[in-house]
């Protein structure tokens, strides 16, 4: 089966097993762990922060960074489609009380303008305590909805000013920060310069099994610890898993650029074949969205049953994610299952 489900399917190497199986563990809730704290600091180094709180999913950080940011009734803005609204099972609700506030960008970017439009203008005529104050502001780069598209830094840096300036904390879901990196040339750090937090995955193109990291700086990381462990995140030799996330930092991160490249040059056959429309404006790193002129699940279900897995979105739309288990024979492979199956080839 050739998976283009996501880039969270890829199995950890035989080298980053025997790192798993050889790394130093303690119990990290009593902060005794060696190989998460070396973690921790090389990430924290990495993005340029401080401090860093190791944790089991991106879902958690993000979700610790909100709680750990405001209060029960804060105003949380963001784009529509970002994961932490669309894909982390109301967690900001539940978990802390808060109200989100989804503006529509374009390609998952929007405007300095648009987030002064959405908080507006304070005047003492109108009771300050009527409304959700707004506290934080949340930036997805890269942005798994809108097809991994990746922020222009200067209007990244435009709009955390404006937040910034109308009072509000930043945090960055930086789970395909790396691909950002990658595909664009500017390095983590400067992306997270203007956040106060930012959240980094390592099971999502780099291949390891599990963990993200939240960074920040240090009282602000403290203060994170406590919520990851009300919310379930307190883990005890997780050094193993920490092992593999270290050893995808040093040897895989180089390898990302392959998945840009191979994304491009798979959207671009798809646009040149009739039956598919690809908007080549959005692949930017590893992540393909594109739409089928069949029924988008029963197109997903015959190239299934040929052995292709791919997630259908909408009534045309589907989601292609190249990642390090694929070899260039499993592209072309897709490639043409995907041309039999639109054109209604009975061809195995």
């Amino acid at each position: 089966m050739i998976d283009l489900r996501s880039d969270t399917v890829t199995k950890p190497t035989p080298e980053m097993r025997e790192a798993m199986l050889s790394a130093a563990v303690g119990d990290d809730v009593y902060a005794d762990d060696p190989t998460v704290n070396k973690l921790e600091a090389v990430v924290a180094n990495l993005l340029g922060k401080e401090d860093a709180v190791f944790v089991p999913t991106g879902s958690m950080s993000n979700q610790i960074a909100i709680r750990t940011h405001t209060e029960p009734g804060d105003l949380v803005v963001l784009e529509r489609r970002a994961h932490i609204v669309r894909s982390e099972g109301g967690g900001g609700a539940a978990l802390s009380g808060v109200t989100m506030r989804p503006l529509d960008g374009v390609n998952g970017v929007f405007t300095a303008d648009q987030l002064i439009e959405t908080l507006g203008r304070a005047h003492p005529f109108n009771p300050s305590t009527l409304l959700s104050p707004p506290t934080l502001l949340c930036i997805e780069n890269t942005h798994n909805g809108a097809g991994g598209t990746i922020w222009p830094l200067d209007e990244l840096r435009n709009v955390c000013e404006t937040g910034r300036a109308h009072g509000m904390t930043l945090h960055l879901d930086g789970a395909r920060l790396w691909h950002a990196s990658a595909s664009s040339g500017v390095d983590v750090s400067v992306y997270a310069e203007p956040f106060d937090t930012v959240n980094v995955c390592f099971s999502k193109g780099l291949g390891a099994p599990i963990g993200s990291a939240l960074v920040g700086e240090k009282p602000f990381i403290d203060r994170a610890r406590r919520f990851k462990q009300q919310f379930g995140g307190g883990m005890r030799q997780s050094g193993m898993v920490a092992a593999a996330a270290l050893h995808a930092l040093e040897h895989h991160r180089g390898d990302l650029s392959i998945d840009v490249e191979r994304a491009a040059f798979f959207a671009r056959a798809l646009q040149s074949t009739a039956g598919f429309s690809v908007d080549m404006a959005s692949v930017q790193s590893n992540i393909v969205r594109f739409e089928v002129e069949m029924d988008a699940g029963d197109f997903a279900s015959d190239c299934y049953s040929r052995g292709l897995y791919m997630l259908p979105s909408d009534q045309h739309g589907m989601r292609a994610v190249l990642h390090r288990d694929l070899s260039e024979e499993d592209v072309d492979a897709a490639l043409q299952i995907m041309k039999q199956v639109v054109s209604g080839s009975s061809n195995p």
